[in-house]
């Protein structure tokens, strides 16, 4: 039997902030066609380099890169539960955070397509939610996916696990935004 790879250690920053219109945001990246991961709605973040010290450093080093955001900027709330996923094989970190947005996101444009400020509220919405049958590569047989309707692209995947549960506890005030 062949033994499987271990999982590769990765980290995402999770920016919430509170809007002018007094709502809750989140901030959601498109990543570029290119790689494992080419064209689907995440979260700033990546896989833990030598250099980083933590977890936490891998997630703003990426959110730095990715998206300009600067960690001065970023005060974390919370380590939220651990994602794994099961094609790519990352075990995946989230830290939830609220930030001061920047003027003007500075995008990696060889890794980022676009970036998403999505209101909370609207991602909490029943028209915002989807299910379909889905047959990607590397999968064996095709899978029910669940997903979030984000400025017209489906949000799934390790980003979906992470989100879901957690909507109705940032609507509800568990951290202090």
């Amino acid at each position: 039997m062949e033994e499987k790879a271990p999982f590769q250690d990765a980290a995402v920053l999770v920016p919430v902030f509170r809007g002018k219109d007094g709502e809750l945001w989140v901030v959601l990246v498109r990543r570029t066609e290119i790689g494992i991961h080419g064209g689907q709605i995440a979260f700033p973040g990546g896989k833990r380099e030598e250099e980083d010290g933590s977890l936490l450093e891998t997630a703003l080093r990426e959110a730095r890169e990715e998206i300009g955001l600067d960690p001065a900027r970023v005060k974390v709330l919370d380590e939220l539960p651990v994602v794994e996923t099961s094609v790519s094989e990352f075990r995946i970190q989230p830290f939830l955070a609220v930030i001061v947005p920047p003027p003007i996101w500075r995008l990696a444009e060889e890794e980022i397509a676009d970036v998403f400020e999505a209101r909370i509220r609207d991602l909490l919405a029943p028209e915002c939610h989807g299910q379909e049958h889905w047959q990607l590569s590397g999968w064996k047989h095709p899978r029910s996916v669940r997903f979030y309707n984000v400025s017209g692209h489906k949000l799934w995947g390790a980003s979906y696990r992470i989100l879901h549960p957690l909507l109705p506890r940032l609507l509800a005030g568990d951290w202090e935004v």
